[in-house]
C-alpha cells in the first residue's frame, strides 16, 4: 500500500520565520506526520527576511521559471528550496522580486500593513497550485495554514477542480486569530478571479463591507481546525450551520499532533467510503 501524501501550505514556518502561533504548528506538524508514515512536501513564500546563506536555500532550476497572472500583469515565479534542520525533508519557498525581497513579512516599519499584501496572497495561491503541478505528485490532503492560503481551497473547487493531480485531494484549512483582510481593496474580489472564473464564486470571501478570508475558505474546504484559541465568531457560526468536520482548538500540547492526524485519518476514511 503506498504511502498517503499531505501537502503543507503556511504562511509562516519555524526557523525562518517566529511571527505567531503557526511557525510553531507549521514546523512540528510535518515531522509528525512523517514518522507517522506518510509523505510530507511544504510550500511557503521566501520573504525577504530569511536568510538564504544560514538557511542554506538554492533554486531549482526545474521548478522555477512560470509566470503568475496577478491583476492582469505577469509575475516570475522563482522556487528555492532548503532542508529543514534536525529533520529529513525539505521546504519549497516561493519567491518573486516585486513581492517577498522587502525586509520584513506584512507590515513596513511603521507597523503599517503593505498595501499589496492582497496581491502577494494572490501571486502565493496561484503559485502553490501551479508548483504542485510541476511537482506531478498528487496530495491526499493539502493542509492550508493562516490567510495568505486561504484562496488555495476556492481555486482547488474551481479553477483545478478537473485537474487530475488534485482529483483525490482533501483539502482542511486552518484558521488562526491573524489576518489583514480589513486592509484589502475593495476590488480584492475581482483580482482574485482565475482562469476566466466568474468573480460571483468568491463573494463568500467579503460580506460587501470587509474581507472575509477565513470565511471564504472554509467555504470551499473538506474541513476545517481552529488554529487559534479564539477566532472569528462568524466563522464559527456559519460552521455550526454546516457538516463541514470541524476539529475544536485544543492547548493539550502533548496530544495535539495525535488529534491532527486522527483527523486527518479519519478524512481518508471517507475518501474510501
Amino acid at each position: 500500500m503506498s504511502k498517503k501524501r499531505v501537502l503543507i501550505v503556511t504562511q509562516e514556518m519555524k526557523p525562518y520565520t517566529a511571527l505567531s502561533e503557526i511557525s510553531e504548528i507549521a514546523n512540528k506538524l510535518p515531522q509528525h506526520i512523517q514518522k507517522n508514515g506518510m509523505e510530507i512536501r511544504i510550500l511557503m513564500p521566501r520573504y525577504g527576511v530569511i536568510n538564504e546563506r544560514r538557511h542554506r536555500l538554492h533554486e531549482v532550476v526545474r521548478l522555477s521559471g512560470m509566470n503568475i497572472i496577478v491583476n492582469d500583469d505577469d509575475y516570475p515565479l522563482i522556487i528555492k528550496v532548503a532542508s529543514l534542520p534536525q529533520a529529513r525533508m525539505q521546504v519549497y519557498f516561493l519567491d518573486n522580486e516585486d513581492f517577498f525581497k522587502r525586509k520584513s513579512v506584512f507590515e513596513d516599519s511603521e507597523g503599517k500593513a503593505f498595501e499589496d499584501n492582497e496581491d502577494r496572497m494572490i501571486f502565493f495561491c496561484k503559485g502553490v497550485l501551479e508548483t504542485v503541478k510541476k511537482f506531478g505528485w498528487p496530495p491526499d490532503i493539502i493542509h492550508c495554514h493562516g490567510w495568505m492560503t486561504s484562496l488555495v481551497p476556492a481555486y482547488l473547487k474551481t479553477a483545478y477542480q478537473n485537474e487530475p493531480l488534485f482529483q483525490e485531494a482533501k483539502v482542511v484549512y486552518s484558521s488562526y486569530d491573524y489576518s489583514l483582510g480589513n486592509t484589502f481593496s475593495e476590488d480584492f474580489v475581482n483580482k482574485a478571479s482565475i482562469n476566466d472564473m466568474s468573480s460571483e464564486i468568491l463573494e463568500v470571501y467579503s460580506d460587501g463591507s470587509k474581507t472575509t478570508l477565513h470565511e471564504g475558505a472554509a467555504k470551499f474546504s473538506d474541513a476545517v481546525i481552529q488554529g487559534s484559541e479564539n477566532i472569528d465568531e462568524d466563522l464559527v457560526k456559519m460552521l455550526e450551520e454546516t457538516e463541514t468536520p470541524f476539529l475544536p482548538y485544543s492547548d493539550d500540547q502533548d496530544n495535539l499532533l495525535s488529534g491532527y492526524m486522527e483527523f486527518y485519518n479519519s478524512l481518508l476514511e471517507e475518501k474510501v467510503e
